[in-house]
């Protein structure tokens, strides 16, 4: 999907985003000023208290800006990112040890590494 590399050998890779994210679609609607699925689905968690749905573009912006200032973090919770993450053991021995996120890791016992350069 998206790719930005990282350091001399590493790289993250957006796999998916939940709600679906198509980025041809995705990009027109930013383009055009108007709110991604993502958005869309975080504004209906945080208006579920009121049966509430998205109000207009504008209202539904300063909404996220709010929750973000805030720290009202628990309607992010409702959109799902999977990346894809190449990085030094000591990168990865830190998101251990900090545990930010879910995690799984590709097994040299079963599927062989890329080679180093």
């Amino acid at each position: 999907m998206l790719i930005e590399n990282v350091l001399d050998r590493g790289f993250v890779e957006l796999q998916s985003v939940t709600p679906a994210f198509d980025p041809v679609v995705e990009g027109e609607r930013v383009h055009r000023g108007q709110l991604t699925s993502a958005d869309l689905a975080v504004v209906n968690a945080a208006r579920v208290s009121r049966l509430g749905t998205s109000v207009s573009t504008e209202s539904d912006k300063r909404l996220i800006h709010y929750l973000a200032r805030h720290r009202h973090t628990t309607p992010f919770e409702h959109v799902v990112f999977t990346f894809r993450v190449k990085a030094p053991v000591i990168v990865w021995w830190q998101w251990i040890r900090h545990r930010w996120a879910s995690y799984n890791l590709q097994s040299g016992r079963y599927t062989a590494y890329e080679e180093n350069d």
